[in-house]
């Protein structure tokens, strides 16, 4: 999508705010120099020309100049004037920059990778990616040529990883250590990130097939986990236990509200005040993986928000116990309360899968479930947007509260609110 051209200055770039789809601000003083704006906020510089000295038969090239602010106003007019200038002596900027490239080793395409077909993950997602491209892929791979590495290069690759051969655990600093793991799921998820990769190389012409499509992949060997009646009574025993123990109350809440609720963890751990409405019995999350999202609560959610108590000098509901950030405490009292429901295997996932489980398998739609967890598909999430809150409030309620009475060792009867036994 294209806006009307007006002059690129630093106020009108820095005023392009991100819409609902990416756009394309073009300078009204340089024909063909722009400015690219993301949905995530990114802005780059670039510049179209026709290649081989200009006319309508001669392919069009797009070129990215630089991202901004890390490339100044001034800086990327001048650059651009230079690119199209050459280009319309004839010179194919972009065709010789596509042809560097696929000279370019793995390592050197996943740097341009980082820089450039990054900026609509999520930050955390983000650090994750990149993370796994640097311990697993530049290892076995990253001293190839990208137009080199085929199918059986990936499945070589793969066979490392499953095999541990790119695990490593090293300390990096007084108090900072990499641990790297290797097995069949670090290997699924490293492929996927490789075929990211390989995706936006061919997006960009860099190579012309995506080889990780071709390779034998393999599977995570995790199912879509979920808890019985049985095992939720005995994580909401254990949660007990843990609380008398002395667990950290947030903690334990949090846990809580991650079973009524099927929110992922950094949508509890990182919740504030003014993202819970009571009034209208829902959560209005303000950041998720898939952006805004608004998820309706049960009695039981609603009940253990209503008892929690409010910390000075901050909005969030489970502040850290130090500095300004959320609390971060969750992985200990997570692991004492799997060991102590016998439960060693279960993750905190775990539980979001367990209220789709719920939700499947009593009855609810499928709209109806995607609705309660926020699911990421954005086709099925338009497909959310003419569902009532009233209606997903109700789902909400009765999933949760079947989540409630199982976590308390009932499976029918009303709903017991748990708390801790040394609780005043």
């Amino acid at each position: 999508m294209s806006s009307p051209s007006q002059k690129l200055t630093k106020r009108v770039v820095d005023g392009a705010e991100s819409k609902e789809a990416r756009y394309d601000l073009w300078d009204s003083e340089l024909p063909g120099f722009g400015l690219r704006v993301e949905k995530s906020g990114t802005k780059t510089f670039i510049i179209r020309y026709r290649a081989n000295g200009g006319g309508r038969t001669a392919p069009r090239r797009f070129m990215t100049v630089g991202r901004y602010p890390t490339l100044c106003m001034e800086d990327a007019r001048k650059r651009a004037k230079e690119l199209l200038g050459a280009a319309a002596k004839g010179d194919d900027p972009a065709g010789e920059r596509s042809a560097k490239r696929k000279e370019l080793t793995i390592a050197q395409l996943i740097d341009i990778y980082a820089d450039e077909g990054t900026s609509h993950l999520k930050p955390l997602t983000r650090k994750y990616t990149l993370a796994r491209l640097q311990h697993h892929i530049i290892p076995t791979l990253g001293t190839k040529k990208v137009t080199e590495v085929g199918p059986a290069d990936i499945e070589r690759m793969i066979r490392a990883v499953i095999n541990g051969k790119t695990a490593k655990d090293e300390k990096v600093g007084p108090r900072a250590r990499v641990i790297v793991k290797g097995g069949r799921g670090a290997a699924a998820k490293v492929v996927r990130d490789l075929s990211g990769v390989f995706t936006f190389a061919k997006r960009h012409r860099i190579v012309a097939e995506n080889p990780c499509e071709s390779a034998k992949k393999p599977t995570d060997n995790k199912r879509e986990t979920f808890l019985s009646a049985d095992e939720l009574s005995r994580i909401g025993t254990a949660l007990e236990t843990a609380a008398a123990e002395g667990a950290n109350r947030m903690a334990v809440d949090i846990i809580r509200l991650l079973a009524f609720t099927g929110c992922r963890r950094n949508e509890i751990c990182g919740l504030r005040w003014g993202e819970v409405d009571f009034e209208h019995a829902c959560l209005r999350l303000a950041d998720t993986k898939t952006g805004k999202s608004v998820r309706p609560l049960g009695a039981p959610a609603l009940e253990l928000l209503r008892t929690l108590p409010r910390h000075d000098g901050t909005d969030y509901v489970f502040p850290a116990t130090s500095g300004s950030s959320h609390f971060q405490g969750l992985k200990r009292v997570w692991k004492r309360v799997r060991e102590l429901a016998g439960l060693p295997n279960v993750m905190p996932h775990t539980l979001r899968h367990t209220v789709a489980s719920e939700a499947v398998s009593n009855g609810e739609t499928l709209p109806m479930t995607g609705a309660l967890l926020g699911h990421a598909n954005a086709r099925t999430t338009d497909r959310y947007s003419h569902i009532a809150q009233d209606p997903a409030k109700q789902a909400a309620d009765r999933i949760s509260r079947r989540i409630a009475n199982a976590m308390s060792g009932k499976i029918n009867g009303n709903v017991v609110v748990l708390k801790d036994k040394n609780a005043a």
